[in-house]
């Protein structure tokens, strides 16, 4: 078990992150509706609510995939840790706590509010 001062490997997390996506990502079945009957709109809309929520989990799921892609390209450049957009450290607490952050929190912030 590791000590809570353990330093955390950001590989050995976004890899592990990158494998929980991967799994969720192969169980997401995304299903057409079924043809509707008269009388069945009700259970119709349900289905398609149903397949526009799995497609856009599915989407949010690959582009969180990227970004992890993005931060494993980052290690191996020897530019992980750094921002994107400002290029100073990004804060421990902030790479432990999202190991594929690409901004220092300012810069989010920024981002954020346009």
């Amino acid at each position: 078990m590791d000590s809570p001062d353990a330093p955390v490997d950001p590989r050995a997390a976004l890899l592990r992150d990158r494998a929980g996506l991967l799994a969720g990502l192969e169980d997401m079945a995304i299903r057409a509706p079924e043809p509707m009957t008269y009388g069945s709109q009700a259970a119709a809309a349900s289905q398609v609510f149903e397949q526009q929520r799995d497609l856009a989990l599915r989407d949010h799921t690959r582009t969180a995939l990227e970004v992890i892609d993005a931060a494993l390209a980052r290690l191996d450049a020897g530019t992980y840790g750094l921002c994107t957009s400002c290029g100073r450290p990004i804060g421990s607490e902030r790479l432990e706590a999202l190991p594929a952050a690409a901004q220092c929190i300012d810069c989010q912030r920024t981002q954020g509010r346009r």
